[in-house]
């Protein structure tokens, strides 16, 4: 796929591997649709992309409320005339003993991260089979792979996420809608805790490669999941060799 006038939405967009994201595909000349619940972040995020020359436009919505989704993608049509790309970003996360996790707690992150996958993908199909296909691109992470003590609600929501991925890749394969995922290592994001040297220390230890992530190479392969017409179904590890220990 020629990214030039195409148009995307990017959930999650305010900040972080949303931003570098909706970065990428400005640089590249598409048309940007922001949703996040951060309405200061977001303004502030797409007044950035703007200023830049780029076609952009801030949607506050809330990922795990099907209505607030199905009115970010509605927006995107309105004010774009279409979707092309789906990258469904937004994600949160709690963290601790199970024992203690409230069923709040473990509802939110799911709510979040999976049910949003869900709304953010039904929605945005409808609208690409109007007009003969598209791409989703599903933000999912190592810990969908391997197992982490204390990250249960985060190992859940993500695992589903992945073979939410592969069920929708083949069911609308024949319809020119492809489906793939990024799963990033741990990422130099707002989410990352450097606040403990120790912590810190630890999780640069995982990665083979000496150090973590950045926003913007996650954002790489998000373009090249679009751009190649031949890759549905795929999950890229972005993670500096943690999954291959």
């Amino acid at each position: 796929m020629e990214l030039a006038g195409k148009i995307a939405i990017v959930t999650g967009g305010a900040s972080g591997i949303g931003l570098a994201t909706a970065k990428a595909f400005v640089s590249k000349g598409a048309k940007v649709m922001v949703g996040d619940i951060n309405k200061e972040g977001g303004e502030a995020a797409v007044k950035e992309l703007q200023e830049n020359g780029a076609e952009a436009i801030f949607v506050e919505f809330d990922a795990s409320k099907e209505d607030s989704v199905a009115h970010l993608v509605l927006e995107t049509v309105k004010q774009f005339g279409r979707i092309d790309i789906m990258v469904n970003n937004a994600g949160i996360r709690k963290t601790g003993e199970t024992h203690e996790l409230s069923f709040e707690d473990y509802r939110d992150v799911m709510a979040v991260n999976q049910d949003g996958v869900f709304f953010g993908s039904k929605h945005a199909i409808r609208e690409m089979l109007k007009t003969g296909g598209g791409v989703i691109v599903n933000t999912t992470s190592i810990l969908a792979s391997v197992g982490e003590a204390k990250a249960f609600t985060v190992n859940a929501s993500k695992g589903a996420v992945n073979m939410m991925t592969k069920s929708l890749a083949l069911q609308y394969a024949d319809k020119n809608i492809r489906v793939n995922a990024v799963s990033p290592g741990y990422i130099e994001t707002g989410m990352t805790n450097r606040s403990n040297p120790e912590v810190y220390a630890q999780a640069v230890a995982k990665h083979p490669i000496g150090r973590l992530g950045r926003p913007e190479e996650v954002a790489h392969a998000v373009m090249f999941l679009c751009e190649n017409d031949f890759v549905t179904g795929s999950t890229v590890m972005v993670d500096g060799g943690y999954t291959a220990q």
